[in-house]
């Protein structure tokens, strides 16, 4: 027979759900007037588990698994990764064209604002890019002389 103390490292981290077979026991456990404790132990199953299932029988009536809450996600991880793609390869495109190379490719219909709402969670933003000086042989001959003549310039 199996203490509580031999089977911590069977018990720790994050597991599985329970199936219904491992349900229907915890409720009759407790209807037989098994102590959470009791019934922990018997079967095998974390405390703050079984205390669970039995809330949510006593709330609901059933301890079948709920469909989850929200919205799902209209991208999947395939079309994560065809978005970031088609943006790293050509940078210049409208959210339009892009929106139009995801329905040809992955078959995915979404509006251009979907996927600017996309880009700007991975970390992309439309925004112009610094205007830098072009820097010439010429330029840098005429520019020479002037920063050796300023070289210790103090406020």
């Amino acid at each position: 027979m199996q203490t509580a103390s031999t089977n911590i490292g069977e018990r720790m981290g994050r597991s599985q759900e329970l199936s219904d077979s491992k349900r229907g026991p915890v409720i009759g456990g407790h209807l037989g007037n098994k102590s959470i404790r009791d019934i922990s132990w018997l079967l095998n199953i974390p405390r703050s588990t079984v205390s669970g299932i039995i809330t949510k029988w006593k709330q609901l009536g059933t301890t079948a698994t709920q469909p989850p809450s929200g919205r799902p996600r209209h991208m999947t991880g395939r079309g994560h990764r065809m978005l970031k793609r088609t943006v790293r390869r050509s940078r210049q495109l409208s959210a339009e064209s892009i929106a139009k190379d995801l329905q040809t490719w992955c078959g995915l219909q979404m509006s251009p604002t979907t996927v600017c709402r996309e880009l700007h969670g991975m970390g992309f933003h439309g925004r112009a890019a610094a205007s830098k000086p072009s820097i010439t042989k010429c330029n840098a001959k005429r520019w020479m002389p002037w920063c050796k003549a300023r070289r210790h310039w103090t406020l």
